[in-house]
């Protein structure tokens, strides 16, 4: 180590920190630091430098952030494995084998997100947990155990539209749809509480509250989704404790709700005491406008997940608590899960941390906007509302066509979707309609065969209307 450093450091022209970083970044490529290679204590190496411990900190944070070293809590710091993305064509075999056993069948019911390097980060995440410390593997969490995770995360948000996030405002959820369970169960009081949706919404949202043994009830909606009149109507009625909503991408119309819009709603949120959880999991681009947690940081939840983002694989959600209500949310986790297992926390902490893993939500992105067009220019003559940054897209169903025998004749063709009475409450009615999700996960040749047999549909309704 001590053979790569210029002669002459204290002379050298420029910040010192740049110069550390150049220094062991070309070390790093000539080989004279190999992979895996342990470099020294921050204080260590500043004392041998003459140099402040701020200085090498600072360059070894630039190199971590460049992934050229990686920092592993409670190890030190260490030479990356380079990273090197997985050739498309290896990842589509990788992901595309369902089609060989299932060939016949092309499954749209939820979004399945394209390998664009995330395997191979996963992977690496899972190394340095099976790498590292002992102690974690053989102890039960403690609140102090996760800080790490939970500033990673808030790391993670800062640059999302919900407001200020902190360490405490956080707990980590089995899955977006375990953080709305949790942020309920944190908010409801009394013998029979009742919750709202949209009167379409995520079924997630029905299915949480009835665990809780609470009552549900549907708010009528427009194309700006909630309607802030049927809004307070049903409030005032129902003295409803919570509004479950997804104003940035509308499960399942792929709808928005502008600004204008989450104001109104938020009067009468306050007007009737109403807390709000806004459920943010299917956005794959930037927020058109601020959230409701940033809006009005006294009375919203936020809940997301990377499963439609990175992987829903490891089952890892976010719930952010408002202002004044982190411990509660904290006592609802600490009472009944304890939180996620430590190695599971640990590989979310390293793959939130990686530089890497934003640009990826960008590849991610962009793959899975080459399938929306493909069933935009294949679909498009019909009433097909969609987004790029969307990850389904809903088609109203031309005349002639119910939604349940539209979905049993598209799976007779090997297509599965969902009908509109998926996202309908229990004793609520449905339009005839159909959310198409994209599925990175099939080759775009074989999805678009999948669009050309539903157009194959459209175009041809039956004679007679089946329900």
């Amino acid at each position: 180590m001590d053979t790569i450093w210029p002669a002459a450091l204290q002379k050298s022209k420029g910040p010192k920190y740049k110069i550390v970083a150049d220094t062991i970044r070309k070390a790093v490529s000539n080989g004279a630091l190999e992979i895996g290679a342990k470099l020294p204590p921050v204080r260590e190496l500043a004392y041998r430098l003459s140099i402040t411990p701020g200085t090498v900190a600072r360059a070894y944070t630039i190199l971590t952030d460049e992934g050229v070293l990686q920092a592993e809590v409670g190890r030190g710091t260490f030479v990356a494995e380079p990273f090197t993305p997985v050739p498309e064509d290896v990842w589509a075999r990788q992901l595309h084998i369902h089609e060989l056993r299932n060939p016949g069948v092309v499954s749209l019911f939820s979004p399945r997100l394209p390998d664009v390097g995330q395997i191979s980060l996963v992977r690496n995440a899972l190394r340095q947990v099976a790498d590292g410390p002992a102690l974690p593997l053989m102890s039960y969490p403690t609140r102090d155990a996760y800080t790490p995770v939970r500033q990673a995360v808030a790391k993670w948000l800062s640059d999302q539209q919900i407001g200020a996030v902190t360490e405490q405002d956080v707990v980590l959820t089995h899955g977006g749809q375990h953080g709305l369970h949790v942020a309920m169960q944190a908010i409801l009081d009394g013998d029979r509480p009742t919750v709202l949706v949209e009167e379409l919404s995520y079924a997630g949202f029905r299915r949480a509250a009835e665990l809780l043994r609470t009552s549900v009830a549907g708010v009528a909606m427009d194309q700006h989704g909630i309607r802030p009149d049927a809004l307070e109507a049903v409030a005032r009625r129902t003295g409803a404790q919570i509004l479950c909503t997804s104003p940035e991408v509308h499960n399942p119309t792929g709808g928005h709700t502008p600004l204008e819009r989450r104001k109104e709603i938020l009067e009468v949120a306050r007007r009737y005491g109403l807390q709000i959880i806004e459920d943010d999991c299917y956005r794959l681009g930037e927020a058109r406008a601020p959230g409701y947690r940033a809006l009005a940081p006294e009375l919203a939840w936020h809940v997301t997940s990377i499963s439609k983002s990175l992987t829903p694989a490891l089952r890892v959600g976010f719930a952010v608590a408002p202002t004044g209500r982190s411990a509660d949310l904290r006592r609802v986790a600490e009472h009944s899960y304890f939180g996620l297992a430590q190695p599971l926390a640990e590989v979310t902490r390293i793959l939130l941390s990686d530089p890497r893993s934003k640009s990826l939500l960008a590849k991610v992105r962009d793959e899975m906007a080459r399938y929306v067009h493909v069933a935009v220019n294949a679909l498009g003559g019909f009433n097909l509302v969609w987004d790029s940054r969307v990850p389904f897209l809903w088609l109203t169903l031309p005349p002639g066509w119910r939604s349940a025998a539209f979905t049993r004749a598209a799976e007779a063709q090997g297509v599965q979707i969902r009908s509109a009475d998926e996202f309908a409450l229990r004793d609520g009615r449905a339009p005839h309609a159909v959310r198409i999700a994209v599925n990175g996960q099939v080759s775009l040749e074989v999805f678009e065969g999948a669009m050309l047999k539903l157009r194959e549909l459209l175009d041809n309704p039956p004679e007679q209307i089946s329900v």
